[in-house]
């Protein structure tokens, strides 16, 4: 995907988000991050926005810590929201292409990089407000089949190939991901290292997740059941058990 699509979605996804969020009420409890309500969800989202935007705007070539999440609830905070959202948007859209600045997984440029990391951040976050207004994580407006494939690759190809990774097992297993709308498939390889993934089927697979590419890319991150599971399911069952990403 382009850049220009990546801020595009970014765009319409934090305007979904923070809608979904008004219409649940920011002390709504939140299905797909269990412990969290709304409240919690708009001040880590917009915390997000805001270090992410920061990087671009200000061209941080090392880590730079966020600025921390505000004591706000209310109308107030979902105008923080707001605010945060439009800067990191039009920080993106202004940036020049060849703009250098510190990132953590691997892209074509760190504009590239930031646009794509947030465009996923964001969509992710407004499946989980919907959660919150619904009371079901199965009700999300839809996701896009390219973009949620290409979702799948920085979750596969990027996040869970970095050494904190913590899906790891002593037995080697193979675990086959495949989108049966766009005929996308990933082979991820599962050892006592980092997991190693690829697109295609290049090893017998023990266990296969497979549906539409949006409900895997929800199910990957945790947000919906896997709609599919074949094979012998301890490999989706250790995926599901050590697959989360945490900030800290």
């Amino acid at each position: 995907m382009e850049i220009a699509e990546h801020i595009e979605t970014l765009e319409r996804e934090g305007r979904l988000l923070v809608a979904a969020a008004e219409s649940a009420g920011t002390g709504a409890a939140v299905p797909t991050c269990p412990g969290w309500r709304v409240r919690d969800l708009l001040r880590h989202t917009g915390m997000v926005h805001r270090w992410a935007a920061a990087f671009v705007a200000e061209g941080h070539t090392s880590y730079h810590a966020d600025e921390g999440e505000p004591d706000l609830d209310g109308a107030e905070l979902l105008g923080w929201f707001r605010a945060g959202h439009r800067r990191l948007v039009d920080t993106l859209t202004a940036a020049p292409a060849d703009v250098v600045c510190w990132s953590f997984l691997p892209a074509p440029s760190s504009l590239a990089f930031w646009a794509r990391r947030q465009a996923h951040e964001t969509t992710v976050h407004r499946a989980d407000a919907e959660s919150a207004r619904d009371g079901t994580a199965d009700a999300v407006a839809a996701i896009a089949p390219e973009f949620a494939v290409d979702g799948i690759d920085e979750l596969l190809l990027a996040f869970h190939a970095r050494e904190k990774s913590r899906v790891r097992t002593d037995r080697p297993r193979v675990l086959r991901v495949r989108a049966t709308d766009t005929g996308t498939v990933w082979t991820v390889r599962l050892s006592s290292g980092p997991p190693v993934s690829e697109r295609g089927e290049t090893a017998d697979a023990d266990c296969e997740l497979a549906g539409p590419a949006a409900r895997l890319y929800l199910s990957l991150w945790n947000r919906q059941p896997f709609p599919s599971v074949t094979g012998d399911e301890s490999p989706a069952a250790l995926w599901r058990e050590k697959s989360a990403v945490t900030w800290r």
